[in-house]
């Protein structure tokens, strides 16, 4: 369902990859390596539209994605290396304001129970600009146990995250992926979940 083809980009005067060739399936995840600098991040925001390819196209459903507007954002969720909370809302505030821009409302009830998911039952009622990061970061993933996007693309999601956040989030994933539902991401952590077929593009070769 998602395709990338022959995608090229470019930073100033530097070229960050070209002719790009990627295809992921319901049920699949794609891995994102390479080094720092290579384009991980520019390849994920371009899968989401921020980023315009030099060359190339994003299909979505056999679509290009800068032809389907609000239909491919309803079904994609990103989560990017920043946070994106805002400091004056507190935890519990900043999740259903996200699942609204998102387009899926949640009420107080299940909003804190992504929170309690995630081990951030604590910072419901804190405002952001107190939490640690990786308070935030969890905060930002809990969005992940309240969307119905089918394409979760994640930028380094499992940074800043103590050890029982971290198998919290696997199993997430994994119940995305067993459920139908694609993964793009970045990590520099092992990310394979058993019965998953996971496809890979490495970028800076």
């Amino acid at each position: 369902m998602l395709r990338g083809e022959s995608l090229a980009a470019v930073r100033g005067d530097r070229r960050l990859f070209a002719e790009l060739n990627f295809d992921l399936q319901a049920g699949e995840m794609l891995y994102v390596g390479g080094p720092n600098g290579s384009g991980k991040t520019t390849l994920l925001r371009m899968i989401c539209g921020l980023v315009l390819p030099v060359a190339g196209r994003v299909l979505w459903g056999g679509e290009d994605i800068q032809s389907l507007d609000d239909a491919y954002r309803a079904d994609l969720l990103y989560c990017g290396h920043h946070t994106a909370l805002k400091d004056d809302l507190t935890g519990l505030e900043n999740l259903r304001f996200a699942s609204m821009l998102g387009g899926r409302p949640v009420n107080e009830d299940e909003a804190l129970a992504a929170l309690e998911r995630m081990g951030m039952f604590e910072v419901a009622d804190l405002p952001a600009r107190v939490m640690s990061q990786g308070q935030k970061r969890r905060v930002n993933l809990a969005r992940l146990l309240l969307t119905r996007a089918r394409l979760w693309v994640l930028d380094e999601p499992f940074t800043a995250l103590d050890a029982a956040a971290v198998e919290a989030l696997r199993a997430t994933l994994a119940d995305h992926l067993r459920a139908g539902g694609m993964l793009v991401l970045t990590t520099h952590q092992q990310a394979s979940f058993d019965g998953i077929t996971v496809r890979h593009v490495e970028m800076g070769q």
